[in-house]
């Protein structure tokens, strides 16, 4: 379906946040406490776009919902947090890129166990066809030895370099569909002010530096805090293998490198934060209030989880255990 025909129709979940904001904003309680609600005070009715925009605005903290007076149990059945997700589920299909991928978010459980069962079945196949054998003697911990430096460049580097891709045309999409015809450029002030609000989890705060709600209306940071070790985490480790990169090429320094150089010393500091955060999140997400989010989600949330912390604890085995046969 193209996106004109599909901005023609407004699903039963959009309509829903439409009823909802325009409760919203008669009442105006909630005003300051997160950037949907200023936001939502420049329109008195609301487009699909305007929808959208507001559904991507919302970081799901819940302090709207157990102060909202028309919330469930009430017959206005306000729940704001839970609407914003079912919509925002939604644009990650409809502006996806390629837009056949798009379709897998509807069978997000089922595509993760699959791309997760093919990639380790693909790097099983690869060790044996160079090896002939899935144990090897040790290799000084040189994991290079085993896996190439160039097949693994190779193969993350494009994996890395689609996902950044399909990222970017997916935002543009989404901007273009916001501003028909132009794509309006940022002042410097609104965008240091955006990256410092994305880079410190403001919106995680509840609109009062307090911090969000999460199994019931009593006020935590912790959701916040382990979305940082989360993300800088994965920043730490970023800065690691890019570090690594610049000893590789430009000063002709392959790996493996000693536990005290920087890369070692990012990649582990990036490592623990990239268990401490996913664990964390696991945990409060099972925690979480049921009317928080989308339980359609729920798949897809456990199985990222899941996968960074995993992710984290292999390579932190790989770097410990790398002089050894396993």
């Amino acid at each position: 379906m193209s996106t004109v025909v599909l901005h023609q129709l407004i699903s039963a979940a959009e309509a829903e946040v439409g009823r909802q904001m325009q409760i919203c904003n008669a009442c105006r309680y909630c005003e300051g406490f997160c950037a949907v609600f200023p936001a939502m005070t420049r329109r008195l009715d609301f487009t699909q776009d305007d929808i959208h925009y507001l559904a991507n605005l919302c970081h799901n903290c819940g302090t709207c919902l157990h102060a909202c007076q028309y919330a469930p149990p009430h017959e206005f059945a306000v729940n704001v947090p839970q609407a914003m997700a079912r919509v925002r589920r939604q644009t990650y299909a409809d502006y996806a890129w390629p837009s056949a991928l798009g379709a897998l978010y509807q069978r997000n459980g089922l595509t993760l166990s699959i791309a997760l069962g093919l990639g380790l079945a693909l790097f099983l196949l690869l060790a044996v066809a160079m090896h002939g054998s899935l144990w090897h003697a040790p290799l000084a911990g040189n994991f290079y030895a085993v896996f190439p430096h160039n097949l693994m460049v190779a193969l993350f580097g494009s994996v890395f370099g689609f996902a950044l891709l399909a990222l970017g045309l997916g935002v543009v999409r989404f901007w273009r569909e916001q501003h028909p015809g132009q794509i309006p450029a940022a002042s410097l002030a609104a965008a240091g002010e955006a990256a410092h609000n994305a880079l410190t989890l403001k919106y995680l705060d509840g609109g009062h530096g307090e911090g969000c709600n999460n199994d019931d209306d009593r006020f935590t940071q912790a959701r916040r805090g382990f979305h940082h070790l989360t993300f800088y985490g994965f920043a730490l480790c970023f800065a690691s293998t890019s570090v690594a990169t610049l000893y590789h090429y430009a000063l002709g320094l392959p790996a493996p490198y000693a536990y005290t150089s920087l890369p070692v010393v990012l990649g582990t500091l990036g490592g623990i934060g990239l268990l401490i955060g996913p664990a964390g999140l696991f945990y409060l997400k099972r925690q979480r209030h049921p009317q928080h989010g989308d339980a359609a989600q729920n798949s897809m949330d456990y199985g990222f989880i899941a996968l960074l912390f995993f992710v984290s604890l292999t390579g932190l085995a790989l770097m410990v255990w790398r002089g050894t046969p396993a």
